[in-house]
């Protein structure tokens, strides 16, 4: 990085002088960032793909220093663009470290980093949750909760099509097209706003309620690989589900536990603990052979995780299953892990159907 500052310095056009120099500065700490996370990622063996430079009008973004940019009430004076109203006040109290500017569609936003020291939110309750993630219903949790899926995009498909068959019958590099293009961009970006503010408002309250949150490993690159589920996958933010609850955990002193990916959740009896051989994701209800107890399968998955939870909490038993060498054929690697979750019978939550 200080090589490449100080190529830059020598090369760098007239021009840049105009603005802060935090502006052409930061961005060279931000692809060191990316280049060491690339580098990591690829030591650890997963799929990361290079750093690609930045096309103008796409992300647009700039950083200011803390000793630039002031915050006054609903009110930013920015470098060389003077004061700049705000739609709500800063909310947090401490030391401002940063500010970062960026654009989506045609809005911009400040982020403001604040030192704020240890932040700690309280909890009503300490219970323990098992939530399992799906399409149907995006979260079905141990206590009979359905949280439905809201499919932002899915209802937006048609006005999505509607602005991209208008954008495609435009000119290239005209001022019509500009328009058109901003119009699917207010689309995506709308839909990208209320799957957030859904994700927030249930990842939340899951913190709040409760001192254990139990959800399982779900592979949602691979389940994007699916051509018929990939765009249901991605419209439900699973992903970004699991990443909410990972950085709110220890705001709220929540214990957040991931089950092992092929821990048996929906194929496991929440009464007796019997493991079925095979269950299609077709079925959706299905009767226990050996104790007849019929089961829902998703609240029977959340069962099952809130029974690990409470073992996991209370000290009994082993949750963490032991993972297979990656050469192991994918049949007999699930083989094994069957084998090894019938030897190890849940204990009864005494769950009554």
């Amino acid at each position: 990085m200080a090589e490449l500052k100080k190529q830059w310095n020598i090369t760098k056009p007239v021009w840049v002088r105009a603005y802060p120099k935090e502006c052409n500065q930061q961005p060279f700490a931000d692809l060191q960032k990316a280049y060491t996370s690339f580098f990591r990622a690829k030591k650890a063996g997963r799929h990361s793909g290079l750093p690609k430079f930045k096309k103008k009008g796409e992300h647009d973004a700039f950083y200011i220093s803390n000793t630039l940019l002031r915050v006054r009430g609903e009110w930013l004076s920015v470098p060389n663009l003077g004061h700049v109203a705000t739609a709500e006040p800063l909310r947090l109290q401490g030391k401002v470290m940063s500010y970062r500017v960026t654009r989506t569609a045609d809005r911009w936003f400040v982020s403001v980093a604040v030192d704020v020291g240890e932040y700690r939110r309280e909890r009503t309750a300490n219970g323990v949750v098992g939530v399992d993630l799906g399409l149907k219903s995006l979260v079905v949790t141990s206590e009979g909760e359905v949280i439905d899926n809201i499919r932002p995009l899915g209802k937006a498909l048609k006005k999505l099509a509607r602005a991209q068959r208008v954008m495609a019958r435009r000119f290239k590099g005209s001022n019509r097209m500009a328009k058109a293009r901003m119009q699917v961009a207010r689309v995506h970006a709308r839909v990208a706003r209320i799957r957030k503010d859904h994700l927030h408002k249930l990842t939340t309250r899951l913190c709040r309620e409760n001192q254990t949150v139990v959800i399982e490993d779900l592979n949602v690159s691979g389940m994007k690989k699916n051509r018929s589920l990939s765009r249901s996958v991605s419209d439900a933010g699973l992903g970004e589900l699991r990443r909410q609850l990972n950085y709110k955990a220890p705001i709220w002193g929540v214990r957040l536990m991931v089950a092992d990916r092929w821990f048996p959740s929906s194929k496991t009896c929440s009464g007796c603990g019997h493991v079925l051989d095979e269950l299609s994701l077709s079925v959706r209800d299905w009767n226990c052979p050996q104790c007849g107890a019929n089961h829902d399968r998703d609240l029977n998955a959340a069962l099952n995780l809130r029974t690990l939870g409470l073992r996991e909490t209370t000290g009994e038993g082993q949750t963490t299953l032991v993972d297979r060498p990656a050469s192991t054929p994918r049949k007999l690697r699930s083989a094994s892990r069957l084998a090894e979750a019938r030897s190890t019978t849940l204990p009864t939550c005494g769950h009554s159907v």
